[in-house]
């Protein structure tokens, strides 16, 4: 059992070929286009793409257990979480409710044709790509339980 925990440790954390974030615009929860590349380029600041969908049970628990330390990480490590939800177009009207019941402090943007999962090639989600400087460092496929805390100690050594 160890082993298959150790192996999946090292194929969900690893360097990803693609070295930056690819140049497409999405649309957030207002239908407001949303340039990947020119939106989220602060210099020095951590951006986390986590790819997401209503019908995701662990997608919504990594979200959630995010969620109790978010306020804290988002001030100290100069971090901000971006939920891309990948919800198509049969299920993308759930999103809104879910988030209503959720009060989740991360913004919120949605990929309903795929363009931006399809261009990082995600075939599984939850998925979560790290940037900074506009570089692609980490990415995180799958969750369990704690996995929060090995996302807070990569973020930290960035």
């Amino acid at each position: 059992m160890r082993f298959i925990l150790f192996i999946f440790l090292i194929i969900s954390i690893q360097s990803f070929s693609q070295e930056k974030m690819p140049n497409i615009s999405i649309k957030d929860l207002k239908n407001k286009p949303i340039h990947i590349v020119n939106d989220f380029n602060e210099t020095d600041k951590i951006y986390v793409f986590s790819f997401w969908a209503t019908w995701c049970a662990p997608c919504i628990s990594e979200l959630e257990a995010i969620s109790e330390h978010y306020q804290d990480w988002s001030e100290e490590l100069n971090m901000e979480l971006i939920a891309v939800s990948t919800d198509d177009s049969r299920t993308q009207r759930r999103v809104r409710p879910l988030l209503n019941g959720k009060n989740w402090p991360y913004r919120v943007l949605m990929d309903t044709n795929q363009k931006l999962k399809r261009a990082l090639s995600i075939v599984n989600i939850p998925y979560m790509v790290v940037v900074k400087n506009q570089k692609i460092e980490l990415i995180f496929n799958g969750y369990s339980q704690g996995a929060e805390d090995e996302l807070y100690q990569s973020l930290k050594a960035l």
